[in-house]
């Protein structure tokens, strides 16, 4: 019984050197990311520019006020130096860039449907926002919401108003990127 043991031992350690080596099965390719369509956010941020800058102020006192807050910390989100939206990073990695202009359209759209606009829909707005958003989240995804607080019925124009000057400096600077992206 003992040789038959120490043959079953020779043959348990000597068979996998008996076999051809195995290579192990390829890892499959990653799907490709979905590319961005630089041409048609460059579009789409030119026409919400454009109807940004189209609005009229329903109160004739409000077109001379300067509004500004105290502490804006970083809400609502603004293209910053270190985001690495410059030409020269955008070539080679724009993921930081894409994210903060994300966040800013999402903060933006939700900001048109909040309390604040109840009274004033800008349904052309929102559309513009709606198109440059799925563009952008096919790349990057949803990013978290924040929602807004109830304001007073007195404070809307006013917050209206702070709402579309930040939305309208905001899609100037994003017009700009995605113009020098889709070069």
């Amino acid at each position: 019984m003992a040789p038959l043991r120490r043959l079953r031992l020779c043959l348990c350690l000597c068979l996998p050197l008996l076999l051809p080596p195995t290579t192990p099965a390829p890892a499959p390719a990653p799907a490709p990311a979905p590319r961005i369509d630089w041409a048609a956010c460059r579009s789409l941020s030119r026409e919400l520019s454009r109807l940004v800058a189209t609005l009229k102020e329903p109160h004739r006192i409000l077109e001379e006020t300067h509004l500004s807050e105290e502490d804006p910390k970083n809400w609502p989100p603004r293209i910053r130096c270190s985001d690495a939206c410059d030409p020269s990073t955008l070539d080679t990695n724009n993921t930081r860039c894409l994210r903060r202009i994300l966040q800013g359209l999402q903060h933006y759209r939700d900001l048109l449907s909040s309390d604040i606009f109840t009274a004033r829909r800008l349904p052309l707005l929102e559309a513009a926002l709606d198109q440059l958003l799925g563009l952008v989240q096919q790349e990057h995804g949803r990013p978290p919401r924040h929602t807004m607080a109830p304001s007073e019925a007195w404070a809307h124009p006013l917050l209206q108003r702070l709402a579309l000057q930040r939305l309208q400096s905001f899609a100037a600077i994003m017009s700009r990127i995605f113009t020098h992206s889709a070069r």
